[in-house]
């Protein structure tokens, strides 16, 4: 079934699903991911800025502006650390604490106000830090630095967030507020961070799970897909095309061509749609044409028939006008087919004994005489042996019989049916050795079957009552032809004649049973 040249429609479509598929799968993938990292990021400010908005309202409570602005720690200064701590307790931040500007207009004087830790981060060794202790060196993004400093200047009312990274903490999300004192001054901020280094291998975790599931869910629709495609596409062309070769092989063979319009009509196509009608047409194409082809065949039949009829109806005129040539007819015929079947089988002459060939040379076979009905009565049925005057007549019947022959050939179609008939018709009395009539060719110049019919005719001749002569026994026969091989005879036609001869005993046995005495 693989004939094709090129790619099948099967797996052309099967590529263009995939990479229909693909392209959707790298732009879903591409947005899922963008907008997955986008929500990541959203509930990431979310949750940073909901925690700061607690922290600050207790930072509030606690007049926490005023302690920054006057640089004092009161007593209430640890209890608020305490609140931080707890909120820092319950939630996923990674840093809570409070700065400020000891010079505003000094980018560098940044000084953390309070900071909170953890249970488990004092029982690890962790140490607070306190109101006026200097930030470290690197602790914060040059760009980070402008972004507080502004807030504060500018007097921000709202929560902001902005994302850091340093060499040593990694990337972070830091959330800030803008902390006032009692006279509504700005006098500092209070920061919360959280780690976002995580957020990547969320993403990496999410990109894994969607090329796993698109992966899948792309080998069950090229699956289903191409199941389709094979059901309501590839099954039914495939099986048309196959039908339609199967009928072209076995055009003539009408047998084989009905077989194969039945097996077409037979299959299960209903689609109403283009591969619908195109089963449908070839179908009915194929049906027409096994319909047409048995009617030609038939019609062909029926006028060989009556060419077989019309050339035996010739020969039956001569042979009746002829007293002396009773069967003569027949075993011409039967010899013929004897000499061709053993030339064939000794593989004489084998580019010219097709089976056209030697078939159309048995059927024209009975033709080699029909110049006889020119001949008169006189000469035709005379007792005796002719006068040289009337063997000259006699000579006439083989271009009569040409002439006879080439008008049925312009007349009717057939010439290559014919052929042979007016090849036998005319040189059947042509000797291999050139001594022969009406032309005097020679050897293989004469046509093979014009050679072959003259062994069969003389032999018939020899072994055949007459008026002038009682038939002629087998052996003797025989011997008559042995001695023109290579002389009268083809020498190959008379090989395969001698050594056919139980065949022709069974011929003459049939119609001449005479010479077997």
């Amino acid at each position: 079934m693989k004939r094709q040249k090129g790619l099948s429609i099967k797996i052309i479509s099967a590529l263009y699903a995939v990479t229909a598929i693909c392209i959707l799968t790298v732009a879903i993938v591409f947005n899922g991911y963008r907008l997955f990292e986008k929500n990541v990021k959203e509930n990431y400010e979310k949750y940073a800025t909901t925690v700061l908005n607690n922290a600050y309202g207790i930072t509030q409570e606690h007049s926490f502006g005023d302690m920054i602005a006057t640089r004092t720690m009161p007593e209430e200064y640890e209890e608020l650390r305490e609140s931080l701590n707890k909120i820092k307790e319950n939630s996923e931040i990674k840093y809570l604490y409070a700065i400020y500007f000891d010079d505003i207009n000094d980018i560098n004087s940044l000084t953390y106000a309070i900071n909170t830790k953890t249970r488990k981060e004092i029982l690890n060794g962790a140490t607070y830090t306190y109101l006026g202790t200097p930030c470290e060196e690197g602790s914060f993004e040059q760009e980070t630095l402008v972004t507080l400093q502004n807030a504060v200047k500018h007097r921000l009312k709202e929560s902001g967030v902005l994302y850091g990274h340093s060499d040593e903490y990694g990337h972070m999300l830091n959330g800030y507020h803008v902390v006032y004192d009692s006279k509504d001054n700005a006098v500092g901020l209070l920061c919360v961070e959280i780690e976002i280094n995580d957020i990547s291998e969320e993403i990496r975790l999410y990109f894994r799970s969607i090329v796993v599931f698109v992966t899948i869910f792309t080998i069950l629709i090229i699956i289903f897909y191409v199941t389709k495609i094979e059901y309501s596409l590839i099954y039914p062309i495939t099986s048309i095309t196959d039908s339609a070769n199967d009928f072209i092989k076995n055009l003539g063979n009408q047998d084989a061509m009905d077989e194969c319009a039945k097996k077409l009509g037979s299959l299960d196509i209903s689609a109403e749609n283009e591969v619908g009608d195109l089963y449908r047409t070839v179908s009915r194409m194929e049906t027409d044409m096994a319909d047409q082809l048995r009617d030609i065949r038939q019609y062909t039949e029926n006028i060989l028939k009556m060419q077989n009829g019309l050339m035996v109806l010739m020969a039956d005129m001569v042979e009746v006008r002829d007293s002396d040539t009773g069967a003569h007819i027949q075993k011409t015929v039967a010899y013929v087919q004897i000499i061709l079947d053993g030339l064939y089988r000794k593989g004489y002459y084998k580019e010219l004994l097709t089976a056209q060939y030697m078939e159309d040379v048995v059927k024209s076979a009975p033709l080699h005489d029909v110049g006889k009905i020119n001949i008169s009565d006189a000469i035709l049925n005379k007792p005796g042996k002719l006068t040289d005057e009337e063997f000259e007549i006699m000579k006439t019947h083989t271009t009569a019989g040409m002439a006879i022959i080439d008008k049925a050939i312009n007349t009717v179609e057939g010439e290559n049916y014919l052929r042979e008939a007016r090849n036998m018709a005319t040189y059947h009395h042509e000797r291999w050795d050139g001594k022969g009539y009406p032309q005097g060719l020679s050897g293989e110049d004469i046509p093979l079957s014009a050679r072959i019919m003259a062994v069969a005719d003389v032999f018939d001749a020899l072994t055949s009552a007459r008026v002038y002569k009682p038939a002629f026994p087998l052996q003797k026969a025989v011997s008559i032809i042995e001695e023109g091989k290579g002389t009268q005879f083809d020498p190959k036609c008379v090989e395969v004649f001698i050594e056919a001869l139980p065949e022709v005993e069974k011929v003459l046995i049939k119609f001449s049973p005479e010479a077997m005495q």
